[in-house]
């Protein structure tokens, strides 16, 4: 199994990768490796939808890694993420078994698989003031005075990427580049895809779910224990739009329907994401997201595995 690619399953929210990643686990005898970038937090369950029930199938449990690693009211960024997860993936690789890596953190998996070495480059706000609101052709020209090695990969297709390009090659110029080099994955990745149609209903029925699990207690729970609110609104969504339910500035029926409106925006995003992913080379394997697992397993086997 050591030569065996990491398989990565990835789809927008309420998409079913959980269960699907689960079940190819379970019939590899593999390991789970979580690229979920809320799921780190201890105490965000319901919000978060780990749904760890769903890691037990009828015989055993599936192991599980990147979960329930930091304290709520702490920040976990794709740095972290990157060398959490080497160390989780070279444990199962000695130990002979596969790796599937599972989430929907878009960034997190393209950063991982793309092996970018610049996402621990701090951001620079003077500078980014001093770019912002040149033009494009003239970040071009201020890009191409510094050292092609600092700047032969930049992304120049937005305004946005062109300014963190300068903000990266003015950083490397200074300190040279001192981020620990990992070696580049081979991994075969799954994608899961609804129509839109099935994806609203999906979300709004696990939305449904989750407040009748006791999404407002849980977030109560956080601020009770001193999580801030400000901290609670950086995680997102439910956190956000729950602490202003909570606040007296939306009612319930308001609050349900920003937050299934945000939900599905946010689902949309995602896509989004995973198209660009595939844009800048990533090869993802779509299957609809009710295909059977079985199906998908003899697909692994049959051609990539």
């Amino acid at each position: 199994m050591n030569d065996q690619p990491l398989i990565v399953v990835l789809g927008a929210t309420a998409s079913g990768k959980t269960k699907m990643a689960v079940q190819l686990a379970h019939a590899l005898k593999g390991e789970i490796i979580s690229a979920d970038s809320r799921q780190v937090y201890r105490g965000m369950d319901i919000g978060t939808g780990k749904d760890l029930n769903e890691y037990k199938t009828k015989d055993d449990a599936v192991p599980y890694h990147l979960i329930d690693i930091v304290d709520a009211g702490d920040k976990y960024h794709v740095n972290n993420f990157i060398e959490d997860f080497h160390k989780c993936y070279h444990k199962i690789k000695s130990a002979g078994k596969p790796a599937i890596l599972c989430g929907g953190t878009g960034m997190y998996i393209h950063t991982l698989l793309q092996n970018y070495q610049y996402t621990g480059i701090p951001v620079d706000p003077n500078m980014r003031a001093n770019l912002t609101g040149l033009s494009r052709e003239d970040l071009i020209k201020r890009l191409s005075t510094y050292p092609k090695q600092y700047t032969v990969h930049a992304d120049q297709s937005t305004v946005k990427r062109l300014i963190r390009a300068i903000e990266i090659a003015a950083y490397l110029e200074r300190h040279g580049l001192q981020n620990e080099q990992h070696p580049q994955l081979s991994a075969l990745v799954i994608g899961l895809v609804d129509d839109v149609v099935q994806r609203r209903a999906k979300i709004e029925s696990r939305l449904d779910r989750r407040l009748a699990e006791g999404l407002v207690e849980e977030v109560a729970g956080l601020l009770a224990r001193g999580v801030t609110t400000d901290m609670l609104e950086f995680y997102g969504l439910e956190y956000k739009l729950t602490v202003q339910f909570l606040n007296g500035m939306l009612s319930f029926d308001t609050f349900r329907a920003q937050l299934f409106t945000q939900i599905c925006q946010y689902a949309k995003r995602q896509m989004t994401f995973f198209r660009k992913m595939e844009k800048d080379g990533v090869h993802i394997h779509w299957f609809q997201a009710d295909t059977p697992a079985e199906v998908v397993q003899k697909a692994l086997l049959d051609n990539f595995l």
